[in-house]
């Protein structure tokens, strides 16, 4: 699928010109605008291209590319983008290492850039992750009422899915090897960062 830069605000870590993992405006990716609910039977899911082999929907791949962004800053390649309408209205990656913050996880700097939105505009977004959400990320899911969550993998963390789940969202999760990947060597290089930033003792 082709994209499609509608609203052109970088993001303040971007490289300029690489519209698909760092404009920060609306993205489409079918040139199109769905409806609230459209696409979601797909949403995350695997499919075929021409030539036949597996690939991911184009919005993990947009965490994806947070993700490896993170990674390139010097921080933790985990990565998350909000998508409402068909669209991707915020976008973000770990930066608690680059910030110097407490609170600045994937899915909350996704959240952050996302600006401030209404209640009624959040319950019709599905969020995406790399990674399982941890108890922070969880909670801001919770607090504005994402439907759906999809997750990249949660065999490197598990996060806070069984109480997603029981406050009544919709939690996919994907085991994609290039998610998995990207964490598993960063834990064994950075196992003293990787502990500070789940909250574990090193």
């Amino acid at each position: 699928m082709e994209l499609e830069r509608e609203r052109g605000t970088s993001h303040p870590q971007s490289v300029a010109g690489n519209v698909s993992q760092h404009d920060m405006g609306l993205v489409r990716f079918d040139g199109k605008r769905h409806g609230a609910n459209e696409g979601w039977g797909r949403a995350g899911r695997r499919t075929r291209n021409r030539e036949g082999r597996s690939t991911i929907d184009s919005f993990m791949q947009a965490a994806i590319d947070e993700a490896r962004q993170g990674l390139a800053e010097g921080g933790i390649p985990i990565g998350s983008v909000i998508v409402s309408d068909g669209q991707i209205i915020g976008r973000g990656h770990n930066r608690r290492v680059q910030q110097g913050s407490v609170t600045l996880h994937g899915e909350m700097d996704a959240f952050e850039n996302a600006g401030r939105r209404t209640a009624a505009f959040y319950r019709r977004s599905v969020l995406y992750t790399t990674l399982s959400p941890c108890p922070m990320c969880a909670g801001a899911i919770l607090l504005y009422g994402i439907p759906k969550v999809i997750v990249g993998e949660n065999r490197t963390f598990m996060g806070e899915e069984a109480l997603l789940r029981s406050r009544g969202v919709e939690v996919e999760v994907l085991q994609d090897e290039t998610c998995i990947g990207l964490m598993r060597r960063f834990i064994a290089e950075r196992t003293e960062l990787w502990n500070e930033d789940i909250g574990e003792p090193s």
